[in-house]
């Protein structure tokens, strides 16, 4: 067994009909980028009935068409957002906390100690994080995953991952495992991926292999470690 083996996305994603909201956080081949990916799938009209939109430095969540809103609170929110040297990404309003704990000189762990999975039982989808903390010349990243203890939802266990920025090695969380009912829970650490030079490349390797049902909305960005130059590159299914 390889236990230093990179997968590439199309790899992870293309054959699970529901891997749910996905995170890779990860360095380009060439170590010149930063790089992260954040997507959304759905299978209820309501999760489907989203965009992605841009401002500034910030990502937001909106309805595709408001008459259909059902429930907004836990499919409406900011899955990225900056704080100084520091790129937040999340897959619910744990992005404000962590934010407000970042800016009140707090940590990434204690924000999240504040918070748990998402009370949507019988799923628990879990709550999963991530931070990028950039230096000079280089960065390093957090990653984390609030999920319900059992079956009952009764208890939170907080995981939390940190790595050193390495070129071409990114790691992919994602809220399931697979498609089910329930929705079984993501397992294990963070999946190590490869991470390409171009972001093109990289937003399709996702986006293609997702599923074609069940997938909403992709962003992708590429933060140049020298210049601090960003790319973005950002698609949704509704348009």
């Amino acid at each position: 067994m390889d236990i230093y083996r990179k997968d590439s996305m199309a790899t992870l994603v293309k054959d699970n009909a529901y891997v749910g909201r996905g995170i890779v956080i990860g360095k380009t081949a060439d170590a010149k980028k930063a790089a992260v990916a954040y997507f959304i799938m759905g299978r209820s009209e309501n999760s489907r009935n989203r965009v992605f939109i841009e401002k500034g430095d910030e990502v937001i969540i909106e309805p595709f068409d408001v008459s259909k809103v059902e429930d907004p609170s836990l499919i409406i929110y900011s899955p990225i957002k900056k704080w100084e040297n520091k790129l937040i990404v999340t897959n619910g309003d744990q992005t404000d906390t962590v934010y407000d704990f970042i800016k009140d000189g707090k940590t990434f762990e204690e924000a999240l100690e504040t918070r748990e999975f998402e009370p949507d039982a019988p799923n628990f989808t879990p709550r999963i994080s991530g931070m990028l903390t950039f230096g000079e010349k280089d960065f390093a990243y957090k990653m984390s995953i609030l999920k319900s203890a059992d079956a009952e939802g009764s208890a939170c266990n907080r995981y939390t991952f940190s790595y050193a920025a390495t070129a071409g090695l990114g790691h992919f969380i994602h809220t399931y495992a697979c498609d089910g009912n329930p929705l079984p829970t993501f397992q294990g650490e963070p999946e190590r991926v490869a991470i390409p030079d171009d972001i093109d490349t990289f937003l399709n390797e996702i986006w293609e292999n997702l599923n074609e049902q069940n997938k909403i909305s992709i962003y992708v960005r590429y933060i140049d470690l020298e210049t601090g130059a960003v790319e973005n590159r950002m698609i949704n299914k509704n348009k």
